[in-house]
């Protein structure tokens, strides 16, 4: 997926609904900036019930009292899921028990063909800590829709049976009631990353 199109799934992931316009973040203009700010309640998040990689059913409930950094992605992903994913699990090692709290979680967007024992194999590549869910697509296509993120399955033109998924790429600090605290753009480098999570924490 090339920068212009990832550009517009970002922004057409934020700003997607009414609700957001309590919602603002400046992406950084270099490796050493980085600024996030949430004033109001922003209408980002809500209710889940989905599966687990180990087959256990769970809401958003069961993670009250910890923080959720929620990323949308697939395991087919070629490029930013993994790289996104990589960057995410460095970044909660550099906090160290300063990130204690918190819980990554994986949500796929690709239910058809990430089944639970798909996304156990994929995840440890990542973090140890690292939760992946999905469900069914009306399942997905809610959590997606309360997330404000944009996807869209796209057929190959050489091989219809096969088909990739463009979708936004954001990380959504959640906070121990499920608000919103804060977005992170999922091109944030280990160290911004990092330091993002920290401010939005202290």
């Amino acid at each position: 997926m090339n920068r212009t199109t990832m550009i517009g799934l970002v922004l057409a992931g934020v700003l997607a609904g009414a609700g957001l316009g309590v919602l603002a973040f400046r992406a950084p203009s270099s490796t050493t900036e980085f600024q996030t700010q949430v004033t109001g309640k922003a209408t980002v998040g809500g209710p889940f019930s989905l599966v687990d990689q180990t087959g256990k059913h769970v809401t958003d409930k069961d993670f009250r009292g910890r923080y959720m950094l929620v990323f949308f992605g697939y395991t087919n992903c070629p490029d930013i899921c993994p790289a996104g994913l990589q960057v995410m699990s460095a970044a909660l090692d550099k906090l160290g028990r300063r990130g204690d709290d918190i819980v990554p979680i994986l949500i796929t967007l690709d239910p058809e063909r990430d089944t639970p024992q798909k996304l156990a194999s994929y995840i440890k590549s990542f973090s140890p800590r690292l939760i992946a869910l999905t469900g069914t697509d009306s399942d997905i296509a809610a959590t997606a829709k309360a997330y404000r993120v944009f996807f869209q399955k796209v057929p190959d033109q050489q091989d219809p049976s096969h088909y990739s998924i463009d979708h936004s790429g954001l990380f959504y600090l959640m906070g121990k009631d499920g608000a919103l605290v804060a977005p992170i753009p999922h091109t944030t480098d280990v160290e911004q990353f990092a330091l993002a999570i920290d401010k939005a924490l202290s």
